[in-house]
């Protein structure tokens, strides 16, 4: 039986892609998904090393891109991560530290569709798609 206080918060669960540069959010529950995305803002997209060049050829990291994944995902209490690279990572580790509580877990997934996105974090929650 879920509690009246629970059933006014649908998307207690969230599936989130992230690489370097976009974060694509998918909150879900019983009712349905709401997606949305957060943009890193970078001095470049460029993440490459050249031969013979000055620096290591890492961009310098947005602080403020987990800042608002985890402003979008603050409503929730279980969060999978997905992505290509250490980003997932790092946004795990923010999580931790800003929400303790929260129940996540990261996996690999390099560039799936949207719908492929959800269809993971459906399968993983145990959520099916809601009826029409």
């Amino acid at each position: 039986m879920t509690h009246p206080a629970q059933a006014d918060k649908p998307h207690r669960r969230a599936v989130v892609w992230i690489d370097h540069l976009t974060a694509k959010i998918f909150a879900m529950g019983l009712t349905g998904v709401s997606p949305s995305t957060a943009h890193a803002h970078l001095s470049s997209s460029h993440l490459h090393h050249h031969a013979n060049s000055i620096g290591s050829g890492h961009v310098k990291d947005d602080p403020a891109f987990l800042g608002a994944i985890a402003k979008s995902v603050e409503a929730c209490d279980e969060v999978l991560i997905l992505g290509p690279g250490n980003e997932k990572t790092a946004l795990m580790h923010h999580l931790q530290s800003v929400r303790p509580k929260m129940v996540l877990q990261v996996g690999s997934a390099d560039h799936p569709s949207d719908e492929e996105i959800v269809a993971i974090g459906r399968k993983h929650f145990g959520l099916s798609e809601p009826r029409a």
